[in-house]
C-alpha cells in the first residue's frame, strides 16, 4: 500500500491551490486522467484528498495509489465548471468516473434519414451514418408492435438497400414491393418526394408532434374529398386510424397536454440503473436505459446530475424533468439546459410527492429496479461468468483450485436480543436452498462468539461419522463481517480438527475480503466478478438471517399472549395484527381491546391484567 509520504510527492503546495470554482484532475504517471471532479471552491475540495490514506473510501484509495500529479482549470462561475466537467469526462473517460452510455443490449428505432428513401429499422447498431434513434427500448415485443403500428399509419420503405437499388435501376417494383410489404419509391406506388413527406411525418409523429399532424391530415382528407379524391381521402383516412392505433398501444393514464421527462433511479453497493421515460402529449415516446459502475461518484444525487447532462447532449430539453431526488448542483443543471433550449427558459426540477406526476416517476423508478435486477440475474445464472468468478475467487485466497462448495455464515439480532445465525450453501456459483439451515443463538451482542458457535456446531457435524446429515464439506465458509469474524470461524473449526477448508470474511462497508491473522484485507475490484459472486452470497445469507430473526421474533410474542387463558393462536394473532406489538397492547386501554373482533370485555380486562403482572 502506497505510503503517506509517496502520495505528498505530487500534492500541491500550501496556498498553491485557489479558492476559485473550477475542475480539478488527477492524473497517472503519464499524464492521463484518473478522475475528474469540479468544485466551488478547488482549494477546499482537493484538499479533502491529503488526508490519511485509511481514512478515505476505499474507491478514493485506489485512485490515489495510482495517481500521480493533480492539476487544476479555474473558471467564472458554478456552472462553466459544471459544463467543463462534463465535457471532458466525454472526451477524456476516466477510469474513476461514472460513465453514461445507452444500454447496447436493447434495440431501438432507427430511420435512417440519410438515405434517398429513408427506412424504419429495429436495431441494436447506434453507429448508422445519418439515422435518427429512438430508445433503446428495454421491452422488444412492445417495440416491434411499435414498428408495426407505425409502419401502418406511415407506409414507408422496408426493403433492403440492394432491393431497392436494383428496383430503382430496373424500374421495376421491389419483391417486398410485389407483394404488398414495402411502400417506398422502389415499389412504383409513389415518388421520392412523396415519400420523403411520409418518412417527415413519421419523424414529427415520435418528436411528439401529434396535434398538428393529426389536424394536417383531417384537413388533407376533407380537402381530397371536397376535390372527389376518394382514393387519397381514403389512404388518409387509414392513416389517421393508424396513428390512433400506435396512440393506444403506447398510452399512459396521463393528461394529454403533459410533456416531460421522468427519470427513476436505482443502486446497489456497486451498481446503478438509471431509467428515463419521455412523455409527449401525455404518452411515452421513448426510453432510455443506463446501467453504471459506482466508483467515486457514489450517490444517487451526484448520478443523477450526470445522467441528466448525458441526456440532452443530442436530445431536446423538456419544460419540465421529474425525478426521485433533487440532483447534486441543481441551480448549475437548470442553468446549463437552458442554454440547450431554443427558447432559452429554464426548465423546471420536481420532485413530485402525489397525483398522476408522483405516478409516473414511481413507474420509472420500478423500471429503474427491474433493469438493476435483469442485470444481475443474468450474470449470476451465466455459466462463464461463474466460473471466472469463482477461479478469481480461489485464486486471491490462494487456494488450488476454485471454491466450488461456498457455504456463508450470518448473525442476526434485535439490539442483543433474539439472537439467530442462518448457514446458506452456493454450488458453483448458484444457491441451493435445500441446504440451508439456521441457528437459535445465545442472547448477546458479540458477533464474534455467536459465529465460533455456529462454526463450533457445523465442524462437529463434519467430524461425526454418524451424522445423519448429508451436506458435503465447503472449499470455503465466507462469514458476514471483519477480521476478528473470520478469526472467530477459524478458530472454531481449528478446535475440531479442520484445518483443510477456507475460511474469509468480506466486511459491509468497504467490502474488504479478510484472511484469519492477515495484516492487510484483500480488495476487488469494485466491478469484479469474484466481488459480484462474494456480495451476492453474503446479501443472500443476510436476507436468509433476517427472515429467521423475525420470525422467531413474531413467534416469542405469540407465546406471550398464548399463555393468557382465553387466548389461542388465532386470537393472539388478530391482537398483533390490530396493535402491532405486545407493548402497544399493554398500552391499550380494556375497551380498545376489547373492540377487536372475538375479544369479549371480561377477556380484555384478561389480557391486561396479565400482561400488567408481566411488568412488574
Amino acid at each position: 500500500m502506497e505510503t503517506t509520504d509517496q502520495r505528498d510527492l505530487f500534492r500541491p503546495g500550501v496556498g498553491e491551490v485557489p479558492t476559485s470554482p473550477g475542475v480539478y484532475r488527477f492524473n497517472d504517471r503519464r499524464g492521463q486522467p484518473l478522475y475528474i471532479g469540479k468544485a466551488k471552491n478547488l482549494r477546499s475540495r482537493v484538499s479533502n484528498y491529503f488526508q490519511p490514506l485509511r481514512s478515505l473510501p476505499l474507491r478514493t484509495q485506489r485512485m490515489l495509489q495510482l495517481a500521480k500529479s493533480v492539476d487544476w482549470t479555474v473558471v467564472g462561475t458554478d456552472t462553466e465548471a459544471l459544463t467543463l466537467e462534463h465535457t471532458w469526462i466525454r472526451e477524456y473517460q476516466p477510469p474513476f468516473n461514472v460513465q453514461f452510455r445507452d444500454d447496447k443490449t436493447y434495440p431501438s428505432l432507427a430511420i435512417t434519414l440519410k438515405d434517398e428513401a429513408p427506412r424504419l429499422l429495429i436495431t441494436r447498431n447506434r453507429k448508422i451514418s445519418g439515422a435518427k434513434y429512438y430508445g433503446p427500448f428495454p421491452k422488444v415485443w412492445a417495440l416491434k408492435q411499435l414498428s408495426g403500428a407505425l409502419q401502418e399509419a406511415f407506409p414507408i420503405r422496408t426493403c433492403n438497400p440492394a432491393d431497392y437499388a436494383r428496383a430503382m435501376a430496373l424500374g421495376k417494383p421491389c419483391l417486398s414491393g410485389q407483394i404488398g410489404r414495402c411502400y417506398g419509391p422502389c415499389s412504383g406506388k409513389l415518388g421520392i418526394e412523396e415519400h420523403r413527406e411520409r418518412v417527415n411525418q413519421m419523424v414529427s409523429f415520435l418528436n411528439g408532434h401529434d396535434k398538428k399532424l393529426v389536424a394536417d391530415l383531417k384537413s388533407q382528407m376533407r380537402e381530397a374529398s371536397a376535390n372527389l379524391e376518394f382514393e387519397k381521402a381514403a389512404q388518409l383516412r387509414d392513416q389517421l386510424i393508424g396513428i390512433q392505433h400506435v396512440l393506444e398501444q403506447n398510452a399512459m393514464v396521463l393528461s394529454e397536454d403533459l410533456n416531460i421527462d421522468v427519470f427513476g433511479v436505482a443502486s446497489d453497493e456497486t451498481r446503478a440503473t438509471i431509467h428515463q421515460f419521455v412523455i409527449r402529449e401525455g404518452r411515452i415516446r421513448s426510453e432510455y436505459s443506463w446501467m453504471v459502475n459506482f466508483e467515486i461518484d457514489s450517490s444517487e444525487e451526484r448520478l443523477l446530475e450526470l445522467a441528466i447532462q448525458s441526456a440532452y447532449e443530442t436530445r431536446e430539453v423538456p419544460a419540465m424533468l421529474l425525478v426521485p431526488h433533487m440532483p447534486a448542483s441543481s441551480d448549475e443543471i437548470i442553468e446549463v439546459l437552458a442554454n440547450k433550449r431554443k427558447d432559452r427558459k429554464p426548465p423546471t426540477l420536481n420532485v413530485p410527492q402525489r397525483g398522476e406526476k408522483r405516478r409516473v416517476l414511481d413507474r420509472a423508478v420500478l423500471n429503474a429496479k427491474e433493469q438493476l435486477n435483469r442485470f444481475k440475474l443474468k450474470r449470476a445464472t451465466d455459466l462463464i461468468t461463474r466460473n471466472d468468478a469463482l477461479s478469481q475467487i480461489g485464486e486471491a485466497l490462494g487456494l488450488d483450485d476454485p471454491p466450488m462448495r461456498i457455504e456463508c455464515v450470518d448473525v442476526s439480532h434485535l439490539q442483543g436480543t433474539g439472537v439467530v445465525a442462518s448457514l446458506v450453501t452456493f454450488v458453483d456459483g448458484l444457491p441451493r436452498k435445500n441446504e440451508y439451515r439456521t441457528y437459535r443463538l445465545k442472547d448477546e451482542n458479540d458477533d464474534t462468539r455467536a459465529i465460533h458457535e455456529v462454526l463450533s456446531r457445523r465442524a462437529k457435524q463434519l467430524m461425526d461419522p454418524d451424522n445423519t446429515d448429508k451436506r458435503g464439506a465447503p472449499d470455503l465458509f465466507l462469514i458476514d463481517g471483519g477480521q476478528p469474524q473470520a478469526n472467530a470461524a477459524f478458530a472454531a473449526l481449528k478446535e475440531q480438527g479442520i484445518t483443510n477448508i477456507a475460511v474469509c470474511s468480506i466486511a459491509k462497508r468497504l467490502e474488504e475480503i479478510w484472511l484469519p491473522g492477515a495484516d492487510f484485507p484483500i480488495i476487488f475490484a469494485r466491478a469484479s466478478e469474484a466481488l459480484f459472486m462474494l456480495q451476492r452470497i453474503r446479501d443472500e445469507a443476510h436476507r436468509f438471517a433476517l427472515t429467521y430473526q423475525r420470525k422467531t421474533r413474531k413467534s416469542g410474542l405469540a407465546t406471550t399472549l398464548t399463555e393468557i387463558p382465553g387466548v389461542g393462536p388465532a386470537r393472539a394473532k388478530t391482537l398483533l395484527q390490530a396493535f402491532g406489538s405486545v407493548a402497544k397492547i399493554k398500552k391499550a386501554s380494556i375497551d380498545e381491546i376489547s373492540e377487536i373482533k372475538g375479544i369479549g370485555s371480561s377477556l380484555a380486562e384478561e389480557i391486561q391484567r396479565h400482561l400488567g403482572s408481566n411488568t412488574n
